[in-house]
């Protein structure tokens, strides 16, 4: 109570509780792991010391103080849902929850939202809507997410393949760091951008008090189509297809043929299930459990099924917009799929998964009263490593669990696979170890097949330890920019990096590619930092693909240099969320190391260490080589979506200073 009554005096009009609900309510989050572990009866979680409801960021810049002060932990809570062990305080930790602070604003010329990180998301949605107005950000958790949680996470929603990720929506986000310093980043699509440190950074660095999202016109009009392939890979063939012809979907879901079987289902439970009798769902639930006591005989099985039994894949999409343009484009993507060999399935499982599109959040309860586990993992890669990506985390997931898939998120360079699995185990600490295993052999199988480790739930505690293996000393970047908006080490210790510190292999240099790599499969090309930029354009020109930049570049301008200014000139990201300029780069730090950013459509492992040289004047290291992505010069461009921001405004004071602090910390280590 000693804390309480601290806390009460040096943050006036501070909401506190030490109750033992309260306690028991905000020590954890849904990491899977931990429910077999309340389901096991094991303390899963030690209560945190205090939980505190600011309604300020006046209030949190005074709390961060005090608990640097006297060295307490802050742990931020948005709504609780993460799935990747981001909340686990420790008993001297208040956690900070933020679901006071929800008010917003609306600038109708951008049109821009203000608001509050604790505004929980099914509810905003709905208001903006009545507004005429839509985020676009629908995650399956937007019924218990909030906007803190999903920048903390660096999250994406259902509709990411017109709208983007949320990293593609946020304008500025206002936050108070570690340091007590409160800094409202700016996104800038040239020169420096410090605002990809904090989205994602999981409450690593600081607490967001506020932050400015894009929004457009809530769509009027919408078009829905779903087709059938005889197997997966034929389907993201059709669907890559899509995306680098110009088109975007606002949802696109390409289904195995066993996740095909479940989008059927629909509903969470059917009519029917609810009239069988008690005892026929009691033999059906132990015919499951035991099913799922043999997955590697029972994923067998359903291998002999695919393409036969069980049938091939299900594309779903759905187009939306302002217009008819949504049926325009919704026709010119069934063409694609037919001369693509599909079979059209007409709107009606389109329009099935739109009515049921968050009942997925309700399949976790029924599988873990059962006495078995289930969990998802979403890793993505170019499309040229999909399909090693698919077989070979399939395959090492089968030995363990269940096993399905589905692609969604996808981009003209690449594809997020949505893998869902479960098992059981003879008892609650055997099922604990089978999921640790499953993950354990799923994370190195990706690794080994080029992926980022997470499109868009997070890090955690739960892929931390195989942090390592994807960043390599991008690991100690992270911890650098810890330490230097962190320097107490006070905000949410113990999560995102791994608790070893990284230690390079032998053979530290990393081989540079040749001076020119086109990956045609997935419109990327890798290329010397040395390289003449006006030197790449003629090389793609060359084999029919452009850069797309806005004007001819300066011959005098290498690609390395054009990193560093900010690529000025590429693409705007705000007309088309869904492509990016550049997919990954390899840079020499200044003190010898090499860092490996490898590529991929989208990454949520921590903060995106390429705002650390796009647009920072080499102040961290150089760039030796860069992975761009291009585009055909015959294909069509993408609707342009129109926003009306500065797209450069000016570095403010708090953010020169954050940035100095943290070039210093790097520079004096890295």
């Amino acid at each position: 109570m000693e804390l309480v009554a601290a806390l009460a005096e040096r943050v006036p009009g501070l909401i506190v509780s030490a109750s033992a609900p309260d306690q028991l309510a905000y020590a954890r989050d849904l990491w899977p792991r931990r429910l077999l572990d309340v389901r096991a009866g094991h303390a899963a979680t030690t209560p945190p010391a205090a939980i505190v409801w600011p309604t300020s960021a006046e209030q949190i810049g005074a709390l961060v103080s005090f608990a640097r002060a006297e060295g307490i932990p802050l742990v931020p809570f948005g709504a609780g849902s993460g799935v990747c062990g981001a909340i686990l305080p420790d008993a001297r930790s208040v956690v900070v929850d933020l679901k006071r602070m929800a008010s917003f604003t609306i600038d109708r010329e951008a049109p821009l939202l203000e608001v509050g990180p604790g505004a929980l998301g099914i509810s905003l949605e709905e208001e903006l809507e009545r507004r005429g107005f839509t985020i676009g950000h629908f995650p399956s958790s937007i019924l218990c997410s909030t906007v803190g949680g999903w920048l903390a996470a660096r999250g994406a929603g259902q509709c990411s393949g017109l709208y983007g990720k949320i990293e593609d929506m946020v304008a500025s986000a206002e936050c108070v760091l570690g340091s007590g310093e409160s800094v409202d980043f700016h996104r800038r699509t040239a020169g420096l951008n410090l605002l990809p440190l904090v989205i994602g950074s999981e409450g690593t660095l600081g607490i967001i008090t506020r932050a400015r999202l894009r929004l457009h016109p809530a769509p009027r009009v919408r078009a829905f189509a779903a087709f059938g392939f005889r197997d997966i890979e034929s389907g993201w063939d059709a669907l890559s297809a899509l995306f680098q012809n110009g088109l975007r979907p606002a949802v696109s879901r390409l289904y195995d043929p066993l996740d095909s079987v479940m989008l059927k289902q629909g509903a969470v439970k059917s009519e029917r299930s609810e009239q069988r009798p008690r005892s026929a769902n009691a033999r059906r639930a132990r015919v499951l459990y035991n099913a799922l006591r043999a997955p590697s005989a029972l994923n067998a099985a359903i291998r002999g099924m695919e393409g036969n039994l069980l049938g091939g894949s299900t594309l779903v999409l759905v187009f939306e917009g302002a217009d008819d343009s949504a049926h325009d484009d919704c026709d010119r993507a069934t063409a694609l799929c037919l001369r693509a060999g599909a079979k059209a399935y007409g709107e009606g499982p389109a329009r099935a998964w739109l009515e049921h599109r968050y009942s997925v959040s309700y399949r976790q309860s029924p599988v873990f009263r059962l006495g078995a586990f289930n969990d998802t993992m979403e890793v993505a890669a170019p499309w040229a490593k999909l399909p090693a990506l698919y077989a070979g985390v399939r395959r090492a997931l089968g030995r363990h669990v269940l096993v399905m898939a589905h692609l969604s998120h996808a981009y003209p360079d690449g594809c997020s696979i949505y893998f869902t699995f479960a098992a059981a185990g003879s008892d609650d600490d055997d099922a604990a170890r089978i999921y640790e295993r499953a993950w354990r052999d799923a994370l190195d199988a990706a690794i080994d097949c080029g992926a980022t480790l997470s499109h868009h739930h997070g890090v955690g505690r739960s892929k931390a330890p195989a942090l390592g293996k994807e960043l390599g000393i991008g690991i100690e970047l992270i911890r650098g920019t810890m330490r230097a908006w962190d320097p107490s080490g006070i905000m949410n210790p113990g999560n995102l990096a791994p608790r070893e510190p990284y230690v390079p292999p032998a053979a530290t240099s990393v081989t540079a590619p040749s001076s020119f790599e086109l990956d045609e499969r997935s419109q990327l090309a890798t290329v010397a930092g040395a390289l003449p930029l006006a030197r790449v354009e003629a090389e793609l020109a060359a084999r029919g693909f452009t850069l797309g930049l806005e004007a001819a570049p300066d011959p005098a301008l290498d690609v390395a240099t054009w990193i560093a200014r900010g690529l000025p000139g590429a693409p705007d990201p705000w007309s088309d969320p869904v492509s990016q300029p550049i997919a990954g780069l390899c840079a020499r730090l200044h003190r010898g190391s090499e860092l490996v950013i490898r590529p991929a459509p989208r990454r949520a492992v921590g903060p995106d260490l390429m705002a650390l040289f796009a647009g920072a004047a080499e102040r961290v290291g150089v760039v030796r080589s860069a992975t761009l992505c291009v585009r055909r010069r015959s294909a069509p461009t993408a609707r342009a979506l129109p926003f009306a921001i500065d797209r450069n405004p000016p570095l403010s004071d708090g953010e020169n200073a954050a940035w100095e602090r943290l070039v210093a910390e790097l520079e004096s280590k890295y």
